[in-house]
């Protein structure tokens, strides 16, 4: 029997979209559930600010009566303004190991793209940079975070006889926290605190809503990824929403924000326990219980392993050592609080400067993701 593919219409069958990765990986030792609720979030083109300029449409591929796949395709306007590209975007990827259904898929998108101008389809990519992104194609044995995707090794396979070929690889790392920095990085810390007359802020929650310190945060990641890949420079809106977000999960402890002789924010690194182990213990579902495992896990019984989620620093602050202040900081927290481990976020494999800045941690490269991409 033939895949049919429906559109997404109805807040049950976003639902059911937004569940599909938990029930295709049940039981995967390596999967971090997603929060369905958050998901729905996400993709509800009332509460997410993207939508603003975004547009998308979510498919569910059936066969033989049964749910096999998604698809979101997404266009992203000012992206693509930015990057002088016509490119339609694919996420939330997810399929059975058949071709049939992975081809009926992206051929949706296609379409889609094409009806709307494009030419170029390219993915796995959200609607911005703080959704997930990037076909993981190494690192399959390895335990998943909260922020990144995981997929079984044939979804490359699968994207590569469609005629998808690479356009980016991000880098993912796994560092042992040292039980003493090396004097050389200490001493140049300090150097560079006194050279360019800068500090290190410890915040608290009051001082972030007195001070605006968000939106503070959110447009320095602005100016810091405005030259990465596919970078989208986020609104006032969906700054407003990342606040919101951001500050109800956020241990201040884990975030060190370096300022100038004027009070100006030019650096920041935030971390977070990771969750993983909890949000699969719970299945991505905080009710009735799993809201405990995920308040247990990050202020009473805290994993071994902390998930580096950003680190910037404004442009004209790059390198000059700026980073070795922001770890200088982070360091003994994470030694304070008992961690072992970090895992960092998806990196470009060009990035050499992010590259060097964590080779004194003994760094382990263990994860590889990428994105595909083909003429339509």
């Amino acid at each position: 029997m033939s895949v049919i593919i429906k559109t997404v219409e109805t807040g049950a069958q976003l639902r059911t979209f937004a569940k599909f990765a938990n029930k295709l990986y049940k039981g995967n030792a390596y999967y971090v559930p997603a929060m369905p609720m958050d998901e729905c979030n996400t993709l509800d083109k009332k509460k997410n600010a993207a939508f603003e300029f975004c547009d998308a449409d979510y498919f569910l591929a059936y066969k033989d009566g049964k749910l096999v796949g998604r698809v979101a395709a997404i266009l992203n306007p000012k992206a693509n303004e930015a990057w002088k590209t016509k490119q339609v975007r694919f996420g939330w990827i997810d399929f059975i190991d058949d071709y049939e259904v992975s081809e009926a898929l992206i051929n949706k998108v296609i379409e889609w793209g094409r009806e709307r101008g494009m030419e170029h389809i390219a993915g796995p990519l959200g609607f911005t940079d703080f959704d997930p992104e990037g076909m993981l194609v190494e690192g399959f044995d390895k335990l998943g975070t909260m922020a990144m995707i995981y997929n079984h090794p044939y979804y490359m396979t699968h994207m590569e006889r469609l005629g998808l070929v690479k356009e980016v690889d991000w880098l993912e790392y796994r560092i042992t926290i040292p039980d003493e920095l090396p004097e050389k990085f200490v001493k140049m810390s300090a150097l560079v605190k006194e050279r360019y007359n800068l500090k290190v802020r410890k915040l608290t929650q009051r001082d972030i809503k007195r001070e605006n310190y968000g939106s503070k945060f959110f447009h320095l990641i602005n100016e810091c990824y405005c030259k990465l890949y596919g970078y989208s420079i986020l609104s006032e809106k969906q700054i407003a929403q990342y606040v919101k977000f951001y500050l109800g999960v956020l241990d201040l402890r884990m975030a060190s924000f370096v300022e100038n002789e004027k009070g100006e924010l030019i650096a920041a690194g935030v971390a977070m326990p990771s969750l993983s182990k909890a949000l699969q213990k719970c299945g991505g579902n905080l009710f009735p219980t799993g809201w405990w495992q995920l308040v247990k896990n990050m202020y009473i019984r805290k994993p071994d392993t902390l998930d580096l989620l950003l680190v910037g620093v404004r442009p004209d602050y790059q390198s000059k050592g700026v980073n070795a202040m922001i770890f200088n900081d982070l360091f003994h927290t994470y030694k304070e609080m008992g961690f072992k481990y970090a895992e960092t976020s998806a990196e470009l494999e060009t990035n050499v400067k992010i590259q060097q800045m964590f080779s004194i941690f003994e760094p382990e490269q263990h994860k590889r993701r990428r994105v595909y991409t083909k003429e339509i």
